[in-house]
């Protein structure tokens, strides 16, 4: 660092500092503070996250970094002015990790703007909202600069799970007549009147009771609905089961000792689940299952609750693999919500284990929806946390059928991702990935398989004898 002139009443300046001078010298460091620090820093890794929800871009560095941002509506496109760095190898890699089929970013360009000015822009597919923000070294992550970039219209996840039953039911009759099966006839066939603007599938297929029709005007007697309406109300109510496979994107979750990622073992599980859940029917019913996260990126907990009270699930299963300092301990384990704190020491580590997921992930603090958080804060009613203890329960027994448990009773404990007061809520962790023999068995598409079977038997059985409460939206 070249300072400026010293002002010394010493007769030789080019002498030995003295203490005046040394004092200066740190007192402009500390003036000039990140700006100058981060100048010359060293880019570690960077990362593209592509998703639905949202994509990710990631610049990891060895020291903080400083960034200026300007968004442009037409066409849209992110540009990030990145302070006190070159143009480096590392970032230009940024250009080939963008894949043709992310939904938000059609392309990134990076330049030396201007001496230690390095501008990188997003080119984008669809107009969105950017967040730039940095992250304080965690975990085996350095400094992070973060660019998460929003599409400003979300998609809905309830009508996306409305519409999908919604083909199904379309391909039903044709593929009756002509003697095949739905599934072959759904991807080919359109929505009713899809085409014109006006129409609402929404407004037409998901009726509300006549209970709600007359308290919204009172004294008038509702016309009754047509046939396959009040038919599709009665045996059509759709079931849905969140699916939380837990970490994501720059969380991998525990890592075993042969490398396996827990994000990508507990992923895989839950997709044969979901298989599993869609071809399932309850009391003539069809099951639906919404994952939390689809593919390799990272959800916020507070999100993942929101996730599921938007879709309206009826149960919340958040899927994870443990670990611990000693490598001999196994089994699975399932969790529930606890209103006076942990059922064991053991729950409570875990809990602050897997609460601390957004620190490793990446959270925007500055952005977090204050009606979630506030939700999350609220205690659970004691009425879900039966239904959680209840579901927990028939869930442990059909694991234990399929492999070792690590405790034989549903365990308690304040975990950020099951306080959803309104939807019972478990946490399953399937078996120590820590462990040499279990973190094998988690890699083989026998014992997933074998997973999903025993989640599926758990779902039916806790449905059987707890059949769902009444909707207001069926199809």
């Amino acid at each position: 660092m070249t300072l400026p002139p010293r002002h010394s009443t010493a007769p030789d300046s080019a002498g030995p500092p003295t203490r005046r001078a040394l004092l200066q010298a740190g007192s402009l460091v500390l003036l000039l503070g990140t700006q100058q620090i981060a100048r010359g820093a060293t880019i570690v890794a960077v990362r593209v996250w592509p998703a639905d929800d949202y994509s990710r871009v990631t610049i990891e560095s060895d020291q903080p970094l400083r960034a200026q941002k300007f968004f442009v509506a037409t066409p849209p496109r992110l540009a990030v002015d990145i302070e006190g760095i070159d143009l480096s190898p590392a970032l230009r890699e940024l250009v080939a990790k963008v894949r043709p089929d992310d939904p938000n970013i059609a392309g990134i360009r990076v330049g030396q703007n201007a001496p230690n000015v390095v501008r990188l822009v997003v080119d984008l597919k669809q107009p969105a909202l950017p967040q730039v923000f940095s992250l304080d070294p965690v975990a085996a992550y350095g400094h992070r600069l973060v660019f998460d970039l929003y599409p400003e219209t979300p998609i809905d996840p309830l009508e996306a799970l409305i519409t999908e039953r919604l083909r199904e039911k379309t391909a039903e009759p044709a593929a009756a007549a002509s003697g095949a099966s739905p599934a072959d006839k759904t991807a080919a066939t359109a929505l009713p009147a899809a085409s014109d603007p006006g129409h609402d599938p929404l407004g037409d297929l998901i009726a509300r009771t006549d209970a709600q029709r007359k308290a919204a005007s009172p004294g008038t007697a509702a016309a009754p609905p047509p046939p396959a309406a009040t038919a599709a109300r009665q045996t059509d109510r759709l079931i849905i089961i969140a699916l939380d496979p837990g970490h994501g994107g720059e969380d991998p979750g525990a890592i075993g000792p042969g490398g396996t990622r827990e994000k990508d073992v507990v992923l895989r599980v839950a997709r044969l689940l979901r298989d599993r859940i869609n071809a399932t029917t309850v009391g003539g019913n069809p099951m639906r299952a919404y994952l939390t996260r689809d593919g390799d990126y990272f959800v916020p907990l507070a999100t993942r609750v929101k996730k599921a009270q938007r879709v309206q699930a009826d149960l919340f299963v958040s899927i994870h693999a443990d670990a611990f300092t000693n490598p001999d301990a196994r089994g699975a384990s399932v969790f529930a919500l606890s209103q006076s704190g942990a059922s064991s020491s053991a729950a409570r580590w875990l809990a602050n284990k897997e609460n601390q997921a957004d620190l490793v992930g990446g959270l925007n603090v500055r952005a977090k929806d204050r009606h979630v958080q506030s939700a999350l804060l609220d205690m659970s009613t004691t009425a879900q946390i039966n239904d959680s203890l209840k579901l927990g329960s028939v869930l442990l027994g059909e694991i234990g059928n399929v492999g070792r448990l690590h405790k034989p009773r549903v365990e308690q404990a304040g975990f950020a991702v099951l306080k959803a007061p309104d939807i019972p809520s478990v946490l399953v962790e399937t078996a120590f990935i820590s462990n040499p023999q279990e973190e094998a068995r988690l890699r083989t598409s026998a014992y997933q398989e074998q997973l999903a079977d025993a989640l599926m038997r758990g779902i039916t059985r806790y449905f059987a004898k707890n059949p769902p409460l009444a909707r207001s939206r069926s199809v």
